[in-house]
């Protein structure tokens, strides 16, 4: 009976699932359009371009719009295990095939004493709320690979460290994942994982890391947090410019350097916080290591110099996992992340000549959406200090008894017992 109860749970995300993604096939394949800016042209035009000097042994060297670790390569070749299909229609099958494996682990992992479905349908209604954009990037393809790494974290602590090396390879945030991570066997897995494939990539292509000089000559993206001064700048005679620079519409002009660096101090002003935060809980439950990286995802994405619409999906991701615990308290800034991500569509694409343009409704999008995610990040950081201020009683495990069996006295929270850093 009890079998039969949980199938009969799983069939409404199921056939959600089922129903969204072939709207969002149908969306990306131009079956219809939700907006007449095409943002599937990356694909067939970056990605592919990318492509093809990839194949040849090498990285895009002298590309500056190639910003990406070395292990990104692998996303981009991907169409090519698909040499039935050209390389866009590959592409857009292999991310709806990396969603797919994502609601899977979520639905797996929404099973059990404490658990709950609020995850996946976060990730169900979350995805799709971003349009076609969501299977226009690869980032569903990384997030698909940081949500099984933070799945894993509870039982599976070596499989998750390296799950983690792997993911930070393709797109560096996923090391955030370490944030409320206190089981050694991760970290040792992790940083041992990051160098066998720093050095694989190192010696297997040259230029694996010169993705890293260019980042210096950027401006500040135009939908992120610190455009909104240029964007009202611009009703007052600021002189700067809207371009197309390092593959994003940025301002460039006067005053944006110091924004930028403004940003810059914000964004290291989260990670002191979150350091803060680490030496003084208390309380880590089974939730911490969730309810962390979604916080430290949360404020690297709001304090950045850059907000792409496609980093929603990393937060959807987060958020999702952190749902499928009823320990979590990151309910409400998960709601948050989804209102900021249909805002999103919204901006982009649908109203993006209104964002370039600094008309009154691109700079209302900008702020409705922008400061949905600043009180996520405020919400997000009070719940998760509070969660974890209080006293731990005979938790957690001292170093002296971190690697021994539990007794039974001491039963296992959720699986597996957490480990001191």
């Amino acid at each position: 009976m009890a079998g039969s109860s949980g199938g009969r749970s799983r069939v409404g995300p199921i056939l959600a699932w089922v129903i969204t993604r072939i709207v969002l096939l149908l969306c990306v394949f131009k079956v219809f359009s939700v907006s007449p800016l095409d943002v599937t042209s990356d694909v067939s035009a970056i990605y592919h371009g990318w492509y093809e000097v990839l194949r040849s042994g090498t990285f895009p060297l002298h590309d500056v719009t190639w910003q990406y670790p070395p292990a990104a390569a692998l996303a981009v070749l991907s169409p090519g295990l698909l040499p039935f299909l050209d390389y866009t229609t590959a592409f857009f099958w292999l991310a709806c095939a990396a969603d797919a494996v994502t609601f899977a682990l979520l639905l797996r992992g929404s099973r059990g004493e404490g658990r709950r479905q609020a995850g996946v349908y976060v990730w169900v209604i979350g995805v799709p709320l971003l349009g076609p954009t969501a299977y226009a990037r690869y980032d569903v393809m990384v997030t698909a690979v940081a949500v099984a790494a933070l799945l894993a974290t509870v039982r599976r602590p070596r499989v998750a460290g390296a799950l983690i090396a792997f993911a930070a390879m393709l797109k560096v945030w996923p090391v955030l994942l370490l944030t409320g991570v206190r089981d050694r066997r991760v970290w040792a897995a992790a940083v041992a994982s990051a160098g066998v494939l720093a050095l694989g990539f190192w010696l297997w292509m040259p230029g694996a890391f010169a993705f890293l000089r260019f980042q210096g000559e950027r401006g500040t993206e135009i939908e992120s947090l610190g455009s909104l001064v240029f964007h009202f700048a611009r009703h007052h005679g600021w002189q700067g410019q809207v371009l197309l620079n390092y593959g994003s519409v940025e301002f460039l002009g006067p005053y944006v350097g110091l924004v930028s660096d403004i940003a810059l101090t914000l964004t290291v002003a989260a990670f002191a916080w979150l350091l803060l935060w680490r030496v003084r809980a208390r309380a880590f439950g089974a939730a911490t290591p969730f309810d962390a990286a979604f916080t430290a995802v949360l404020l690297f994405t709001t304090t950045s110099r850059v907000i792409s619409p496609q980093y929603m999906i990393w937060l959807i991701g987060m958020a999702a996992v952190c749902l499928t615990l009823r320990a979590s308290v990151m309910a409400l800034p998960a709601g948050l992340v989804l209102a900021a991500t249909a805002v999103t569509l919204y901006e982009f694409p649908i109203r993006f000549g209104d964002v370039v343009g600094s008309t009154p409704v691109g700079i209302t999008l900008l702020v409705l959406r922008n400061g949905l995610l600043v009180a996520a990040s405020l919400i997000a950081c009070r719940r998760l200090w509070t969660a974890t201020a209080r006293d731990p009683g005979p938790f957690p495990a001292t170093p002296a008894d971190a690697g021994s069996p539990p007794s039974a006295a001491e039963p296992e929270p959720d699986g597996g017992r957490l480990l001191t850093w």
